[in-house]
């Protein structure tokens, strides 16, 4: 395994290095870097690794910013003092978010995930990273317990537990709250689903993610196929397909 190591502080990415060959037999370490701008110079003149472990403050910034320059298609285990990222961290191909001082034991698990996968799903494919986020954050009990909000010239946080719905119009997503009231909600419908308890809310089809608490009753609909009504108004029928109805059943009744 191909496995590139992004950390400012040498004696942390020489440790790092060393507990990833004592745990996986066939690691190689492609290369050792210190910076955002080392990243990106090396992302440009190298092929895609096979795993990254990242230090989220580098020596000359987030290494967030790095993802702004670079597509990295590859899974990312993000290091860091802090414990404030983890979010923000599974929206750019995270699959494991381990605090400083990383031990050996907690880096054993992250890598575990991974491994448990790899026979499964290509390492960088999409489903698998979903996955492997959806778990760590139930196991961190991190899913958010408030959304950012856009009104007007500002943001304002609002209360997952007020949300009924989530739906995806004109390249945004639109949060409807219990009294009817719309807000504007950053991201798209994946990253907003993967910040929400799945056993709150669930992600209806490709337009509705939609709360336990707002499902009103279940129509018999074409094909199969079941129709969900809420109990505050959506912009279009909320339809479940017949490949979904088992898996939404089992939701709303467990």
């Amino acid at each position: 395994m191909r496995i590139l190591i992004v950390e400012d502080e040498q004696l942390t990415a020489r440790n790092l290095a060393e507990m990833v060959r004592e745990l996986i037999s066939d690691a190689r370490i492609v290369g050792m870097l210190s910076s955002v701008r080392e990243a990106v110079a090396w992302f440009a003149d190298n092929a895609m690794p096979d795993l990254v472990f990242m230090d989220i403050h580098l020596s000359d910034g987030s290494s967030f910013s790095i993802f702004d320059r670079v597509d990295i298609r590859c899974p990312i285990i993000f290091t860091t003092a802090y414990d404030e990222y983890a979010l923000r961290a599974f929206e750019v191909n995270s699959v494991g978010y381990l605090l400083k001082p990383v031990g050996k034991e907690a880096l054993g698990r992250a890598l575990k995930k991974v491994e448990l996968l790899r026979g499964k799903a290509p390492v960088g494919d999409a489903e698998l990273i979903r996955k492997v986020a959806d778990a760590i954050l139930r196991e961190r009990g991190s899913y958010r317990s408030s959304l950012l909000v856009s009104v007007r010239d500002k943001f304002i946080p609002l209360r997952v537990a007020d949300i009924a719905c989530v739906y995806f119009e004109d390249k945004k997503s639109v949060a409807i709250r219990f009294d009817g009231t719309r807000h504007t909600v950053g991201g798209m419908l994946d990253e907003v689903m993967r910040q929400l308890d799945p056993r709150q809310f669930y992600r209806a089809n490709r337009q509705f993610i939609i709360a336990r608490a707002a499902v009103k009753d279940i129509t018999v609909w074409f094909g199969s196929r079941i129709a969900v009504n809420l109990v505050v108004e959506v912009p279009e029928r909320i339809v479940v397909s017949r490949a979904g109805v088992a898996e939404f059943k089992k939701w709303i009744t467990d």
